[in-house]
């Protein structure tokens, strides 16, 4: 959620330290700050508010340094404010730190330090850890061993840099729960929170695992255990450039990455498919297909938009595998002690690969004994390390915080695995051939429901000022439902429910007036008639009904107010083009509301703290 950068070398820090902040923007803030060491001063400079405000304060104070730290904060302790944002800093001014995570055992250690004398003026948990370093400074006379020493008592979790007068020739970093990665360039490397900031430096990276902590300098780095073991570290070459994470001409990178979807979605299928053979091969899942198949059950787990995925996935590989599928919150799964065995296996979906609940969800189920699959977009990120095998959905960086190609391209890997186990288990060579000839077709399809973008955005803005949105659908539009309702929820701020449609009567019709905006996805499928007759049911209620169609569909148009036709295609993938006249409703009614459709207020893109 909260964004880290960090630099050392032979260049000026601060424009690269603000150039990372800016790369990170996406992920959710509320406040931003600077530290910087140089032979004659130490200096921190923060403030509420954006990135921008920051470059202002930094511009008007021109500094030099060849070492900084830079932070975006999303707030846990404390409220949005100055004070509470980082870099913290020492009494002496001369230890700076920026933290991502929670510190969960900070009272006790707060109290502890009180009585030593330490007075804090922030209200949040990474001062604690700052004067808990000071305290482990002053007695062992080394950075990197105060750091170690201090996190030795630390509960909860972080990714933290540390920088220090005494020490100008390194920066101090250190991972448990919270991504960190290090960058490594010609006589300077970086820090940060996620490879997006460091893309136009370098493209040789090093991923921090929990309990490591590394000592890094402008031409050499030092990873050990926080137990002080030393470790090697892999190097990973990063592919993402600099026109993955540029808005290319749109004026917001959720329309960038709607209208990147035709391509995305091809990308996440490319040379997956054997149509000779009717099934689709998956080497991130070479040599466990066995397993798989032979599972008493699969259980599917997430959180958000990935969640929502995941229940298309249930419908998936029930229908056409046959294998008995639960969809878990991967939030609630992390507590409840869910009776997992080893005959199960479990998929955890992530778009970042870094989402808390999910990766301790995923940890719980591998005490269990069971198969881990990881299905995320971030190569090297926690869950595709930390899983026994998994899929890559390729769909490129997603900057908007609000889900759309991300969830395309999740949904078309649980199309593949349900492919892969569907064929070796009763699937006809047809049928499975059947799919991937509409798969195959599925980018260009997408692209003709783009084409209706103007369209949509017409429908949209008449429904700009409603204050509620009910959302409905059946079998695997039930999920588009709450994906539909999320994407507004999200970034228009109305309130909407997704629903399947057959409970509307169960409830939510009471809701049903002249000011009740209802949005149905009623494409011709085995409920279709059982749609129509829900359409009634909101029509005699005078309910203002949008409905998502088939081309061709004239029954259904006669009965509501607008409707946006999609091409028809195989019933499998039906969610994937169902779901797109959504987002882009969504996108169009916060764009009229004057709203920020990237950064929505409160929300963070990835979900890295409980």
């Amino acid at each position: 959620m909260c964004g880290i950068v960090g630099y050392i070398g032979t260049k000026n820090s601060l424009p690269i330290l603000i150039e990372g902040l800016k790369r990170l923007e996406y992920r959710g803030y509320d406040s931003a700050g600077v530290a910087i060491i140089n032979s004659k001063e130490c200096k921190v400079i923060k403030t509420k508010g954006k990135v921008s405000e920051l470059e202002k304060l930094v511009s008007a104070h021109p500094v030099e340094s060849h070492l900084g730290i830079g932070h975006t904060r999303w707030a846990t302790h404390g409220e949005p404010n100055t004070i509470n944002a980082h870099p913290h800093f020492n009494k002496e001014k001369t230890l700076f730190l920026i933290h991502n995570g929670i510190i969960e055992n900070y009272l006790s250690l707060k109290k502890g330090l009180l009585k030593e004398g330490y007075e804090f003026i922030s209200e949040t948990d990474t001062e604690v850890l700052t004067h808990l370093i000071d305290h482990y400074l002053k007695l062992k006379n080394s950075l990197f061993q105060a750091v170690r020493y201090a996190l030795n008592e630390v509960e909860g979790t972080y990714g933290i840099a540390v920088i220090y007068k005494n020490e100008p020739d390194k920066i101090v970093v250190a991972k448990k729960g919270s991504p960190l990665v290090i960058g490594l360039g010609e006589n300077e490397n970086f820090v940060a929170s996620d490879v997006n900031a460091l893309i136009t430096h370098t493209k040789q990276v090093i991923y921090l695992e929990d309990g490591e902590i590394a000592e890094i300098h402008k031409d050499s780095y030092t990873t050990k255990t926080i137990s002080d073991e030393t470790i090697i570290k892999e190097i990973f070459h990063v592919d993402v450039g600099i026109d993955d994470i540029t808005k290319g001409g749109y004026p917001h990178f959720m329309l960038k990455e709607i209208m990147d979807q035709p391509e995305s979605i091809y990308n996440s299928m490319r040379g997956r498919l054997v149509y000779d053979e009717g099934i689709s091969k998956l080497g991130g899942l070479q040599g466990f297909e066995d397993r798989i198949i032979n599972s008493k059950r699969i259980i599917i787990s997430a959180c958000g938009t990935s969640w929502h995925a995941a229940l298309v996935g249930e419908y998936m590989i029930e229908q056409y595998a046959g294998i008995p599928v639960e969809v878990e919150y991967a939030s609630e799964m992390r507590y409840r002690n869910p009776i997992i065995s080893k005959e199960d296996t479990v998929i955890f979906i992530s778009q970042s690969g870094e989402t808390a609940d999910t990766l301790a969800a995923m940890k719980e189920a591998k005490k269990k004994g069971a198969l881990c699959l990881g299905i995320c977009n971030v190569v090297g990120s926690s869950i595709a390390r930390e899983s026994d095998a998994g899929v890559y959905i390729h769909a490129g960086p997603e900057i908007g915080v609000a889900s759309t190609k991300a969830f395309t391209s999740q949904i078309v890997v649980l199309v593949l695995i349900t492919l892969m186990l569907a064929r070796k288990r009763n699937l006809s060579l047809p049928d499975g051939q059947d799919i991937i000839k509409h798969m195959q077709k599925l980018n260009e399809k997408v692209a003709e429901i783009l084409k209706q973008n103007e369209y949509i955005k017409d429908i949209a803005e008449k429904y700009a000022d409603s204050k509620n949105f009910l959302y409905l659908g059946r079998g695997y539009h039930f999920p588009v439902a709450l994906e539909g309702a999320l994407k507004l929820k999200e970034i228009s701020y109305i309130h909407a429910e997704g629903y399947p449609a057959a409970e509307m009567k169960h409830g939510p019709i009471a809701l049903i007036d002249n000011n009740m905006p209802v949005v149905f996805i009623a494409t011709k499928d085995s409920v279709y008639e059982k749609v129509v007759s829900n359409i009634q049911e909101v029509r005699a209620r005078k309910g203002r009904i949008l409905a998502i169609v088939n081309e061709g569909d004239t029954q259904i148009e006669s009965m509501v107010d607008h409707v946006i036709k999609i091409p028809k295609s195989h019933n499998i993938l039906n969610p994937i083009l169902s779901v797109i006249p959504l987002q882009l409703i969504a996108y169009h009614i916060a764009v009229k509301k004057g709203l920020n459709v990237d950064q929505p207020r409160n929300l963070a893109k990835s979900v890295t703290v409980e």
